[in-house]
Order: structure tokens, then sequence, then C-alpha cells
């Protein structure tokens, strides 16, 4: 059974940070791009960031870059990311998804696992 777990969210203050981890488990995790996406209350769910399954090639979306790393340990079958300098605007739902073996998409419908989301909140 493939699981993806993700863990780190709370609740932080404008300019603060926090490590989102996801574990992942059931699946060949090192032959896999991984994502990070995020959905706002009534809004669509849309990609925040993404990784190679060597780690070699990262993306981001606009609005995070600068702010956000992604990073993945294949020992671990852990993917990460970290964020700084958060704004209220980065409040959502934060999801890990991982891409089929050798697949390399950025979009929400490449993706073939999903975690349950972990809850990012940002006060002003």
């Amino acid at each position: 059974q493939v699981q993806l777990v993700e863990s780190g969210g709370g609740l932080v203050q404008a300019g603060g940070s926090l490590r989102l981890s996801c574990a992942a488990s059931g699946l060949t995790f090192s032959n896999r791009d991984m994502g990070w996406f995020r959905q706002a209350p009534g809004k669509e769910r849309d990609f925040v960031a993404g990784i190679s399954w060597s780690g070699g090639s990262t993306s981001y979306t606009t609005s995070v870059k600068g702010r956000f790393t992604i990073s993945r340990d294949n020992a671990q079958n852990t993917v990460y990311l970290q964020m700084n300098s958060l704004k209220p605007e980065d409040t959502a739902v934060y999801y890990c998804a991982a891409n089929p073996p050798w697949a390399t998409s950025r979009v929400l419908s490449g993706y073939e696992y999903w975690g349950q989301g972990t809850q990012v909140t940002v006060s002003s």
C-alpha cells in the first residue's frame, strides 16, 4: 500500500519559517520525481515546487522562488519543503505528490500518488 505522509505544518507568524516533510512508503521512491502542491480555501490546488528523482533539478512557482527550498533524501524516502519568509498568502493545505517512475510532470494531473495534506497557516 502506497503512503505519502506529510508533517511539519502549523501556525506561524509572517516572516517565520516551517519545514514540511513527506515520508513515502510502499513505492520505489528513488526513481520518482516528487512535488509539493498547495490549496487555499475556495481555490484550486496549485504547484509549489518539484524535484527530480536524483535531486539534481528543482523547479518552483514564481511566488515562492528565493523563499522555499525543496530537497530529498532517497535513503530515507523523504522529501522536504523548507519555507522561509512566510507570508499570509502562503496559508493553505500543502500536499506531497509522487510522479510515476521516471516521469517528469510538474502539473497536477501528472502525479500518481498524493498525501493527505498538512495545514500551514501564516498570521499577519
